[in-house]
Parts: structure tokens; C-alpha cells; sequence
């Protein structure tokens, strides 16, 4: 494992293309453990890459990666630019970039590059399970990708340099062996070099990148934003740590490690030891019934934010990739970030209460268009819990801020204020339990 002196920041000086470029290294942040698996100042120098098809709207791409079980590896990625797209690269100049990071099952999604050159951005997806993908299909006439619904039926070729595949043996079970046999370590790794592969692309503004992931990859996300400060803006979906904790389906896995290799893959592997550095502005997205990333412990990873934090948690949200990349909030977070958007509304952490009645400070740049209660008055499994909501009040202030207030039910067990703005976007306080109606 690799010691980093805290105070240190790094400018390493590359070969790339024939020309010497300065590299801006990674900056290790001193709430980070004292040591981690990851050289961050490796892992700041662009890979080595190879173009697999460099003239199709979407793009394919192989760049080398770690080591696995004695052998170079080689990862393989779909990238696009609105340029690209239109056919037309020599259009592509300071644009925003952003890092997609699939989940469990997942790889690079065409889709989800499309979906963000088609917003302004240079897109890179890469695949974790060293699998690659054929090039995505385009529709000759309408000149618009063919989206492949069931994201299964997508065929996957392996790499003949893969690293790991993302199954269970070696998300945990590998976790007595070699640190480059441990597939987190290699995600990790993968996903912070295809950050500094895509910015050192002539086309990109190193300056406005962002990162997002889904379900494994929002747990990535998390990661990579703790250890990687050179992001403007990461969106961890459903994604959190604390998975040995409540009822995660996750924590199985990890108890049936034993207690000696338990606990080190929580040192090692799990978001909570890392999301305390995190200084990257971050929006934590997800449902209250989720049975991957259960609320306690999304609400205990969040909680050790400090900083620049949003939370969108909306009740019935469903978990899947599709449904991880369409809350338009995420988009919205982002450009705020790194194209000047207009923000997401701004709604306290700090609830207060007189008697019944909840307040909370809300500020928008948008107008406020709603604002509600949400909440549960179940106990039990967190994802069997039937969630209600109300409208709630809004006061509109003129002082800094707008005041939200409604009346919570005395029986609710878990709640949150949420409200809207007039573009639809909906961000929420962070849950309030009830501790007293909980379950022992």
C-alpha cells in the first residue's frame, strides 16, 4: 500500500504526443486514512490508450489499466463529444467532460454516453468486468442511436487483457489475496484513469469535469470522489457505504468473509472510510425502499459529508440503470458546476421544530414551485415501509431565505421535506427518524 505525505501537492511533468505537458496530480486530502491501496499520483498521469474505432459517432476505446494476477490489463470504454456525434469534431473545443461509472451487471452504456455528449459534454463509460461491447447502432435514416431496451440483451465480448469480471468472488471473497486480484481496487483505479484520460483529450476543459455512477457504481463514485479532488461535481445513485451495516444484501457477502477479513475490507473497500476526505461538491441520489443501499446507512454516508452536499431522496424511487441516469436533477447539478446552470435549489440540513411543526430554510434560484412531506409511519424492513406524502407550506421570505414548515405526524417513524422548483427539480432535506418508533 502506498504512504502519501498529506501536505504534498504533486506536479508531475509526461510525455503525451510527442509533447511535454505538466500534469495536475491529484491532491491527497488529510482526512483520508493514512495509507490506501491507490498511488494517486499514478493514477493522475493519462494511460496509455488505443483507439478501437475512432470515426463512429460514439467512439470505442482500450486504455491500459493495472495489473491483474501478473499481467497488464486493458479497459475497455465508449466515448463521445457533441462533435462527435454531429459528425463534426473540429466543433469540439473547452467542452465539460464527465465520468460514467455503470453498476453491478452493467457495463459501458452507449445510451449513457449519448445521453451526455447530446447535453454538451465529452462522455467516457467504461466497462469494470473486462468485457467490451460492438459498436452501437445508428439509425440511417433518423441519424439516431438504437437504444437496446433490455441492457441484458446487450452482447459482451471478453477483453483479451481483462482485469477482474464483477462478480462476488471478486468484489469480496478475493479479499486474502493480492491487492491487484480485488476488484474494488481495480474500479477504483479504472474509473479515476479514465478521469485523467479524458483530460488530457485536446477537445476537453481539464478545469469542468464531473463524475456519476449508478447502484456498484455509485458506491464507486463514492470513492473516486473522496480520493480524486480534481472533480467539480460527483452524483454517487443509490450508491453508499456502511454495507456490513442494517440490511444491505451486500452485508452477507461481507460477514461471510469472517471477522479478520471482514473488517479489512471495510478498512479497505467500503465508502465510509473515504467519504469524510471527500471535498468534491456531491449529490446523494436514491429511494427510501432501497434494498441494495438501505436508508440508515445512505443516511450515515452523507452524514459524513461536511461540505458542498445535496441529497434527492424521493420515496418510491425504483433501482435500475435506467432508472438511476433519468432524474433530471442529476444533469442539473452538474451544468450548475461545470457549464454555469443554474443551481438546484438549496434546502437546509437543519430541521427545526416547534411542537408538531417542522421548519426548514430553503433558497432557488428558480422559483419554488412545491414543497412537501414525506414520510413513513412503518417500522420494520426499511424496504417493505409505505411512504406517504403531503404538501407542505411555503413562506416566501424577504430575507435570505424561504421558509418551508409542515406538520409531522407523531407516529412517523422516518421523514424529509423535499421541494421543487419550476423546472421540476426536487431536492430534500436529509431523513429525520424517529428513534422512539423504531424497532429494537
Amino acid at each position: 500500500m502506498t504512504k502519501r505525505d498529506y501536505g504534498l501537492l504533486l506536479f508531475l511533468a509526461f510525455t503525451w504526443n510527442a509533447s511535454a505537458a505538466e500534469v495536475e496530480t491529484i491532491a491527497a486530502s488529510p482526512h483520508l486514512p493514512e495509507t490506501t491501496p491507490w498511488d494517486l499520483e499514478q493514477l493522475s498521469q493519462p494511460p496509455t490508450f488505443r483507439w478501437l474505432d475512432d470515426q463512429s459517432p460514439i467512439r470505442s476505446l482500450a486504455y491500459e489499466g493495472d495489473s491483474y494476477k501478473g499481467r497488464k490489463t486493458e479497459v475497455f470504454a465508449f466515448y463521445a463529444t457533441p462533435g462527435s456525434l454531429a459528425g463534426d469534431t473540429a466543433k469540439d473545443k473547452n467542452l465539460p467532460a464527465i465520468v460514467l461509472i455503470h453498476g453491478g451487471g452493467g457495463t459501458a452504456f452507449a445510451e449513457w454516453v449519448h445521453m451526455w455528449a447530446k447535453r454538451g459534454y465529452a462522455a467516457i463509460a467504461m466497462d469494470l468486468g473486462g468485457k467490451r461491447l460492438d459498436p452501437p447502432q445508428f439509425d440511417p435514416k433518423a441519424k439516431e442511436l438504437v437504444i437496446v431496451r433490455n441492457k441484458r440483451e446487450l452482447k459482451r465480448h471478453p477483453m483479451e487483457n481483462a482485469g477482474p469480471d464483477q462478480g462476488h468472488e471478486t468484489k469480496f471473497k478475493s479479499i486474502g489475496g493480492p491487492i491487484n486480484d480485488h476488484w474494488p481496487y481495480h474500479a477504483v483505479a479504472n474509473a479515476i484513469l479514465a478521469h485523467s484520460l479524458v483530460r488530457s483529450f485536446e477537445e476537453v476543459d481539464e478545469s469542468r469535469t464531473a463524475v456519476t455512477g449508478i447502484s456498484w457504481g455509485g458506491y464507486t463514485t463514492c470513492i473516486v470522489a473522496s480520493l480524486d479532488n480534481r472533480f467539480k461535481a460527483a452524483v454517487p445513485v443509490y450508491g453508499c457505504g456502511f454495507l456490513a451495516d442494517g440490511e444491505s444484501v451486500q452485508r452477507k457477502q461481507i460477514d461471510g468473509l469472517g471477522p479478520e477479513l471482514s473488517a479489512k475490507w471495510n478498512k479497505l473497500y467500503d465508502p465510509s472510510s473515504y467519504l469524510p476526505a471527500c471535498r468534491v461538491p456531491i449529490f446523494f441520489v436514491n429511494g427510501a425502499k432501497d434494498i441494495h443501499y438501505p436508508l440508515r446507512s445512505y443516511a450515515k454516508s452523507y452524514n459524513l459529508v461536511k461540505e458542498f452536499r445535496f441529497i434527492r431522496i424521493e420515496p418510491n424511487m425504483r433501482h435500475s440503470h435506467g432508472h438511476g441516469w433519468a432524474p433530471k436533477e442529476i444533469g442539473l447539478f452538474i451544468d450548475g458546476r461545470c457549464k454555469d446552470g443554474v443551481p438546484l435549489p438549496w434546502i437546509g440540513s437543519r430541521v427545526s421544530r416547534r411542537g408538531a411543526i417542522a421548519a426548514v430554510q430553503c433558497k432557488s434560484s428558480a422559483p419554488i414551485k412545491s414543497a412537501a412531506l414525506h414520510y413513513t409511519t412503518d417500522t420494520g424492513l426499511q424496504s417493505k415501509r409505505k411512504w406517504q406524502s403531503v404538501s407542505a407550506t411555503h413562506l416566501d421570505s424577504s430575507i435570505d431565505a424561504d421558509e418551508i414548515h409542515v406538520e409531522v405526524p407523531v407516529n412517523a417513524t422516518a421523514w424529509l421535506l423535499s421541494v421543487t422548483d419550476s423546472r421540476g427539480a426536487m431536492v430534500t432535506t436529509p431523513v429525520q427518524f424517529n428513534e422512539n418508533k423504531q424497532p429494537q
